[in-house]
Formats: structure tokens, sequence, C-alpha cells
């Protein structure tokens, strides 16, 4: 077990990862046909290399979340 709590921004950011990584997947597999001079893949592919600023925008988000409640944690009380 983790001693560690959970922060509130730690699903954004694992989920971020995630999509991140399918877009990069995608971006790949549509740019190969293009390079290697083959028929391109069909518009939807394009679609999904979106994935990738999709995934960075949500864990750059989960970022700032953890970052926000680590600093009110800090901060004194008045």
């Amino acid at each position: 077990m983790s001693s560690q709590s959970a922060e509130p921004g730690d699903v954004y950011v694992n989920a971020g990862t995630v999509v991140f990584a399918l877009g990069a997947l995608a971006t790949l597999i549509t740019f190969v046909p293009l390079f290697l001079h083959l028929t391109p893949l069909p518009t939807a592919m394009y679609w999904l290399s979106m994935l990738m600023p999709a995934g960075f925008l949500s864990a750059l988000t989960g970022l700032f979340l953890n970052a926000r409640a680590q600093r009110r944690r800090v901060e004194p009380q008045v």
C-alpha cells in the first residue's frame, strides 16, 4: 500500500498520459503512408491525431490542480 494520498489532479494526469500516447500513435500511423508514398488514410485518422494535444491539455490541467491543492495545504489559514 502507498502511504501517499491521491492528489485531486492525478486522474487528469493519468488519463492525459494515456490519451496523449494514443494520439501520438495515431499520428505515427497517419504519417507513415505519406512518407512511403502509399494511399493516404481516411480523414478520421487525422482527427484521431488530435488526441495528442487533448491529452497534453488534460495532463496539464491535472498538474495545475495538483499545484493549487498543494499551495492550499502550505498557506497558513487566516
